[in-house]
């Protein structure tokens, strides 16, 4: 029956629909107030190496738990609550900024922000698949981007309005509204239509026979190099964007929510463009292209940030972010969907993936934080951008394992 809804499904396109309203509500809920708790702490006195660890150590919780959470997703017949119960998490975990401004309450609101959103990708990329099919899935993830993307540029240009006008607080109440409107729309789509085998990459005819999971975790080359250089990439990419805003609010450059959103308005605009590129690049080669393109972005985008503070870099700076997140957005699951086929195991290989560039994401703003309050922020952008050249690096020197895809 499930197999019948799958099938059924990608010839009714009305189905997609709340998979992409999904995406796009998603987007705002599980990052809730993320991209403005470094300016908003800044504001309050905090000190760029304290912020920086008040994040990782949400970041390294949600590392840990990712590559589990992928497993479960794949054994159970349950996604959408996958997608239901950690929305609701985060929307709770995030207003606890709002009440307490202490070092351990704001690390305990990162680390129950992280978990719960560690669980939110899997799932709904174990949902797609299992909806529309390996056939069907790099097409879809491309749109489910888009889509992401575009809710991401809505919720923060209207955060940053309401921020601006109403403080705060109108920002995490947004978080709860788009939460909300995102259980709605998991709740519309009917749970027949998921064919949990075709969810967890298993071919629709073969037995059900799959390699053990550390087997496909330490002996996977594509998996294994994908997962190191997207750990070196995250490393140098994703302090930039909170070392970029505190520097411009502690230099007097910009006001906080408004210069914060402006930020993550470009990158997530030029995002919605760069998924849907690479969706067509990917169905014409393949995905280590797009992948290659993304990790050379990062240098260019130190080296403009570091001569370009507050207003004036933030349109080229946040242009080359969104052209490199919004390609790996695409290429890193369509690699892993498309490189585990037949194993049964694309949900905690994705989870693992996760796990491994969310090590270089969690040390990252620390790194970035005491870098910045070593040599300044400019010199460090320099070095945090040098870590996409070392992505690149491996991805080039090891490629045998990678290019096919």
């Amino acid at each position: 029956m499930a197999r019948n809804g799958s099938k059924q499904s990608q010839s009714s396109p009305v189905r997609l629909w709340p998979l992409l309203a999904i995406n796009f509500f998603m987007a705002d809920m599980q990052s809730g107030i993320g991209p403005f708790v470094g300016v908003f702490l800044a504001q309050r006195g905090w000190e760029s190496g304290l912020i920086g660890t008040a994040m990782s150590i949400g970041n390294i919780a949600g590392m840990l738990i990712t590559t589990p959470v992928g497993g479960f997703i794949d054994a159970s017949h349950h996604k959408r609550g996958w997608v239901i119960v950690p929305g609701a998490a985060v929307v709770a975990a995030s207003s606890i900024i709002l009440l307490w401004q202490n070092f351990w309450a704001v690390a305990a609101s990162q680390v129950a922000t992280s978990i719960a959103g560690a669980a939110i990708v899997p799932a709904v990329t174990g949902i797609t698949l299992g909806i529309v099919g390996q056939k069907g899935f790099n097409r879809q993830n491309g749109r489910n981007q888009a889509f992401n993307h575009a809710g991401n540029m809505v919720g923060a240009a209207v955060s940053g309005f309401l921020g601006w006008y109403f403080g705060y607080l109108s920002v995490f109440l947004l978080a709860a509204a788009f939460g909300a409107i995102t259980i709605a729309c998991v709740l519309m789509i009917p749970p027949g239509t998921i064919d949990h085998r075709t969810a967890r990459g298993w071919k629709e005819d073969e037995p059900d026979r799959q390699p053990h999971a550390l087997t496909v975790l330490l002996k996977h080359k594509t998996l294994l190099v994908l997962a190191l250089a997207l750990a070196v990439f995250h490393l140098g990419n994703a302090a930039i964007v909170p070392l970029y805003g505190i520097s411009a609010v502690t230099g007097k450059e910009a006001n906080g929510p408004g210069f914060v959103a402006t930020i993550i308005v470009i990158a997530q605009g030029t995002m919605v463009i760069a998924s849907l590129v690479g969706m067509r690049v990917a169905e014409k080669r393949n995905f280590w292209m797009l992948l290659l393109v993304s990790f050379l972005v990062l240098p260019l985008r130190g080296l403009l940030a570091c001569f370009l503070s507050g207003w004036p870099g933030v349109v080229p700076v946040e242009i080359l972010d969104g052209i490199g997140t919004g390609l790996q957005s695409v290429a890193v699951p369509g690699m892993i969907a498309r490189s585990l086929y037949s194993t049964g195991r694309v949900n905690l290989a994705q989870g693992a993936v996760i796990t491994i560039q969310g090590a270089g994401a969690a040390l990252s703003p620390a790194l970035g934080g005491l870098i910045a309050g070593w040599i300044g922020f400019s010199p460090a952008f320099l070095v945090l951008g040098g870590f996409g050249l070392a992505a690149a690096t491996i991805w080039v020197v090891l490629g045998a394992a990678v290019r096919e895809y």
